[in-house]
């Protein structure tokens, strides 16, 4: 790591609490101030807190205090896009929590604010630094596989509607309005960092499952979305958002012209791997499982220590390092990230027409942004509950009377009174 020390603010202490713990390890980096309103989450993470860190609860003054080069947005999903573009205004370089934009205008906004400010923005997408995922791309990338001509990626989530209540508590909470095909860094990034492809085009259709989510406010009825992405080479990826179907579990697969790889269903620290009898390279099995490693020598092996999300909550932080105080441009910029967030905008417009076909633009180019440059449609809803686009693939789907009583009940016995509009 470069000397320079990076002083870096956490905005959002629930994500953002382990976030602390790894800045305040890594070499070259100080965290300077937290910025949160929820006395109880602040509680959660006292034990990190020294007089080294000043706590805001105030964004603009966490922003506006001149501690800070950096900040790490660990906000509510729904919320991104203004607070990167304040910060990036004011000098601050930016690492999202997750996927970015809600809207394509967003998606344009954010990639004319990094250019106009010439600050760094990277999206701190954990799943592609799983072992597995980051022992496919080095053994990827050595050819011995060939193209990749097909791949597949899954997240799949259920909780149960207790749980769902818990997590969404207000009629107007942005989780009860999520889109599957929103939440789809999980399913996708790892594909395209495992291929180093840029995405084209996507369509998609949702399986719409209502009876799973009866007793909460919830006012998606997808399960899932499946898309199908088209990736730069000609390469189709089936990735799923995120699902919930019965069993939660991740799963990778790359299918190109000399064989195959995944992670074994149920690890993430091992792989199967199958050649064609005729393209088995020296040294190898034509059927094999292995160990998954992030690198081969021992010494990076050994840097996550016990971080999350197998590891890859240090690895984000650690490239972002590298980017700020070193200029080495991540897989996952602002353009890769915007292309994202556009794919899932787009996935749930196709579910909602068919499963037609929808062209990803090339944010990097400005005559393709300036066509959504005015394209605001969000699924998420205002103060009122209105929304300027639809949510779910069946436009019409509305939880019940009963379904919204006991959701209501629910968040009245957890202490929740402002159930109404709580966000």
């Amino acid at each position: 790591m470069s000397e320079k020390i990076m002083r870096i603010g956490i905005f959002g202490t629930l994500r953002g609490g382990s976030y602390v713990d790894i800045f305040k390890k890594l070499d070259g980096a100080s965290v300077t101030a937290v910025c949160e309103n929820n006395p109880r989450s602040l509680k959660n993470i006292e034990h990190l807190l020294d007089d080294s860190i000043r706590v805001f609860t105030d964004f603009d003054e966490f922003i506006d205090s001149g501690l800070l080069d950096a900040v790490m947005l660990c906000n509510y999903f729904t919320e991104h896009v203004p607070f990167a573009i304040k910060a990036m205004e004011r000098g601050i370089h930016v690492l999202s929590e997750c996927t970015p934009a809600l809207t394509m205008a967003e998606c344009v906004q954010l990639c004319r604010t990094v250019e106009k400010t010439g600050c760094k923005y990277m999206l701190a997408e954990n799943y592609p630094f799983f072992a597995c995922n980051m022992e496919m791309k080095r053994r990827y990338d050595s050819g011995a596989f060939g193209r990749a001509l097909y791949c597949e990626g899954e997240y799949n989530h259920p909780v149960t509607p207790h749980d769902k209540n818990m997590l969404s508590p207000g009629r107007l909470h942005w989780r009860n309005w999520l889109p599957r095909s929103y939440y789809i860094t999980h399913a996708l990034a790892p594909i395209l960092y495992i291929t180093g492809e840029e995405l084209k085009a996507v369509n998609a259709k949702c399986v719409f499952a209502p009876e799973t989510l009866k007793g909460t406010a919830c006012r998606v009825g997808d399960l899932a979305a499946i898309m199908l992405c088209e990736l730069g080479n000609g390469t189709l990826a089936r990735v799923t958002g995120c699902a919930a179907w019965g069993g939660h579990g991740n799963w990778y697969r790359i299918c190109a012209e000399k064989g195959n790889m995944e992670n074994v269903r149920g690890s993430l620290d091992q792989l199967r791997i199958q050649y064609n009898s005729w393209n088995v390279p020296e040294g190898e099995s034509e059927v094999s499982t292995v160990a998954a490693r992030w690198y081969e020598d021992d010494e990076r092996n050994n840097m996550p220590g016990s971080a999350g999300h197998g590891g890859g909550d240090f690895w984000v932080a650690y490239h972002f390092m590298k980017y700020v105080n070193e200029d080495i441009v991540p897989f996952f910029d602002v353009y890769r990230s915007v292309a994202m967030s556009a794919t899932a905008i787009l996935a749930l417009r196709s579910s909602q027409n068919g499963g037609v076909e929808y062209k990803i633009p090339d944010f990097r180019r400005e005559e393709e942004r300036v066509l959504w440059e005015n394209d605001h449609d969000s699924p998420f809803p205002d103060e009122n509950g209105n929304a300027s686009m639809p949510c779910c693939s069946r436009p019409d789907y509305m939880p019940t009377d009963e379904d919204f009583a006991n959701a209501e009940c629910e968040w009245r016995e957890a202490g929740l009174v402002d159930y109404q509009t709580l966000l």
